[in-house]
């Protein structure tokens, strides 16, 4: 990988929450902190599979942390946050709500996402501006 100072986000692609999730993101990353990779892309498979993720059982984001650590469900929305311009006040919600209940409203949403977001047949393909943020 040729950027492994960076943190990746893995997300799905033809997600419409995932995809404006990740524009979210980017516009409040000015230190371009993150890349991104599709879950069903060929490098994101390759990510999940050297860390032994189940993509069966993680199916919406996950964050790499390269050389370090990844984080699944609740703990990957926490720490993105944690990096994000003006989002400080998110992080209280990691002292407040433990993981277990964090994980459980995460699943919720991420097993309704396409039902109550809607979903695209392909995966979302970045701006030329944007190109270099993604793998």
């Amino acid at each position: 990988m040729e950027e492994t100072s960076k943190k990746i986000i893995l997300f799905d692609g033809v997600c419409n929450l995932c995809n404006g999730a990740v524009q979210f993101i980017i516009r409040r990353d000015p230190e371009e902190v993150f890349r991104f990779a599709t879950l069903q892309s060929e490098i994101g498979q390759n990510l999940c599979k050297e860390r032994h993720i189940n993509t069966d059982k993680v199916d919406s984001i996950v964050l790499i942390d390269p050389g370090k650590a990844y984080y699944l469900k609740y703990e990957a929305v926490l720490e993105i946050t944690n990096h994000l311009k003006g989002m400080g006040w998110l992080r209280v919600l990691g002292y407040v709500l433990p993981k277990s209940l964090g994980d459980l409203m995460y699943d919720l949403i991420a097993r309704k996402r396409y039902r109550w977001f809607g979903n695209t047949s392909s995966c979302m393909v970045p701006t030329a501006e944007l190109k270099n943020r993604f793998l």
